[in-house]
């Protein structure tokens, strides 16, 4: 029996979870916004986009981790079910933990994590029940200096590089990025990953209904970063 991605994603595996609302930081949050009960975020897309960018300037400072962001308390109130507002896209890579460079707490991040960002079908699956299930307002594809996935895709397309076992077949879909980055002013590498983020950003804008109607509708947004590894800012550069 055929099953249609729609169906898919409302009886995926975490379909027996109870959404919360958003946690916004201590003393930002919206009414009911701590509830337990069934609801979903307040937050609209550029809200939860004003909490990232305010969670990695406090990251750049070294400033406090915010309190109540992971005790007892919190890890007890989002057993009940998860809101987080933000489906965050991003690398593998053990330097980019995207909850310490945000600022953000337990259950706030909706996590998509493989080497390179990119989106397969498994991946895709996971974002749309993000948007559809869980009422996430805002994606964010995250990139960052240095990947190793995207270093693999420029070895390919200047060296002829070819990689063992599976770890080819997770590189090809950055080959297009590397080439659409050859020829610009910079660094390649660099550029690559930023073009590897608008790659991705593009598809998930130009997706299905799921996302493309929200988007349609401004409740939902797609934005492209980029983490720095050595100042731990975070360039918001493709925000549609």
């Amino acid at each position: 029996m055929k099953l249609d991605r729609r169906r898919f994603v409302a009886c995926a595996c975490c379909a027996a979870l109870v959404p919360l609302a958003a946690l916004a930081p201590l003393g930002a949050i919206a009414p009911n916004a701590r509830a337990a009960g069934g609801k979903r975020t307040d937050l609209s897309p550029d809200q939860a986009l004003a909490l990232l960018k305010e969670g990695n300037r406090s990251f750049t400072t070294d400033a406090p981790f915010r309190r109540g962001a992971t005790d007892r308390d919190r890890r007890i109130e989002i057993a009940r079910g998860q809101t987080p507002f933000v489906v965050l896209v991003g690398c593998s890579d053990s330097r980019v933990p995207p909850e310490l460079l945000f600022g953000r707490g337990l259950g706030e991040l909706f996590i998509v994590r493989n080497a390179g960002n990119t989106v397969d079908s498994t991946a895709m699956g996971s974002i749309e029940y993000g948007v559809v299930e869980l009422g996430v307002p805002l994606i964010v594809v995250l990139g960052h200096e240095k990947c190793g996935a995207v270093q693999a895709a420029v070895s390919v397309v200047k060296d002829n590089a070819v990689f063992p076992g599976s770890i080819g077949r997770m590189v090809e879909p950055i080959v297009p990025a590397v080439l659409r980055a050859q020829g610009q002013p910079g660094d390649l590498l660099d550029n690559a990953v930023r073009e590897n983020v608008r790659r991705t950003v593009l598809r998930l804008r130009t997706a299905e209904a799921l996302l493309a109607d929200p988007v349609k509708a401004g409740k939902l947004k797609i934005v492209g970063a980029r983490y720095d590894l050595d100042d731990g800012s975070v360039d918001f550069f493709e925000e549609g």
